[in-house]
């Protein structure tokens, strides 16, 4: 699909800390592209420099919008939920909303329509006249969702999109994500709900230290860290633990449920040496997994600062 962003090179120094590294990537028209790292990774100062808020002492940001390229977007072609509050808390919700409208290019009026229908959406009608303040942490959050979009914006960045959500909202906005995609949107996400990106993410930039060290589709970064296999064995019966300590191709051992074990093997480790290991267990059932973005996520980070990964230890 034709790039909307295209970063190339970028850098940002904060006195003695280097804080992006030489970064490279893209995000396609249409597609939902997320970023992801520990803290301290780079990615808000990435956030800061893709609104203009900070500018890259080198490399170069291009947008492809509306046919023209540009180095900075167009306030009405840019949504930004930041992961701290950045609305009015002492105003109503719908002056709040409609007003943010109006600063992204709407008529007042369309914008005042448009609060209205996203406030029926997301089950906030009835509180449209409060002050921001006095609404829940996860409502709080859903204004802040509606005001990132409510112009309808071609890229839409949004900062820990899940923050303050229980399940059910949190299931919410994944279908509300979705959606917007589905009608064209482009959307950077970061967050740390590493279940909820594998579900949503077309595309992942893994940031460290700030350079990029894992990239791909979902299924390209699992196949990138193939190493980490994990194998479900059912047994039947009591194991002496003495047993398990045989194993040779065997990294961790986490007990899942009585009488179900997940064995993480060696990088080094065939599944045929470790299925031979096995045969002396009596197994009722057996099954692969795939590894989570969580533990890839762990994995690569540990390993690109030079950690070796804790002991693996039994799980309870």
């Amino acid at each position: 699909m034709p790039h909307l962003l295209e970063v190339t090179e970028i850098e940002k120094q904060f006195e003695h800390v280097r804080a992006v590294d030489r970064l490279t990537f893209h995000v396609g028209g249409g597609e939902i592209f997320a970023l992801l790292g520990p803290n301290g990774a780079g990615k808000t100062t990435v956030v800061r420099m893709l609104l203009r808020i900070l500018t890259p002492d080198r490399g170069a940001i291009r947008f492809f919008l509306n046919g023209v390229a540009r180095e900075q977007a167009l306030p009405q072609e840019i949504g930004y939920l930041p992961e701290e509050r950045g609305l009015y808390r002492e105003i109503a919700v719908l002056k709040n909303l409609s007003y943010m409208g109006i600063l992204r290019g709407m008529p007042r009026e369309a914008a005042r329509l448009a609060a209205e229908e996203w406030l029926e959406r997301l089950d906030l009608r009835e509180r449209k006249n409060a002050r921001l303040d006095q609404l829940s942490k996860g409502n709080q959050q859903k204004v802040q969702f509606i005001a990132a979009i409510l112009h309808r914006p071609a890229f839409a960045i949004l900062d820990e999109p899940f923050s303050g959500l229980d399940p059910v909202n949190q299931e919410s906005f994944l279908d509300l994500i979705r959606e917007l995609r589905a009608a064209g949107m482009t959307i950077l996400l970061s967050a740390h709900q590493m279940d909820l990106v594998q579900r949503l993410a077309d595309r992942v930039l893994l940031l460290h230290r700030g350079r990029a060290v894992l990239e791909g589709t979902i299924t390209e970064v699992r196949a990138s860290a193939a190493a980490l296999k994990k194998v479900v064995v059912q047994i039947e019966g009591d194991v002496e633990a003495a047993l398990f300590e045989r194993f040779a191709t065997v990294a961790q051992i986490d007990k899942l449920t009585e009488g179900t074990y997940a064995f993480s093997l060696r990088p080094e480790a065939a599944m045929s040496c470790f299925l031979a290991e096995a045969a002396q267990l009596p197994i009722s059932g057996i099954h692969s997994q795939d590894p989570s973005l969580h533990e890839i996520f762990l994995r690569t980070v540990n390993d690109d600062s030079g950690i070796r990964p804790r002991p693996l230890e039994e799980g309870a």
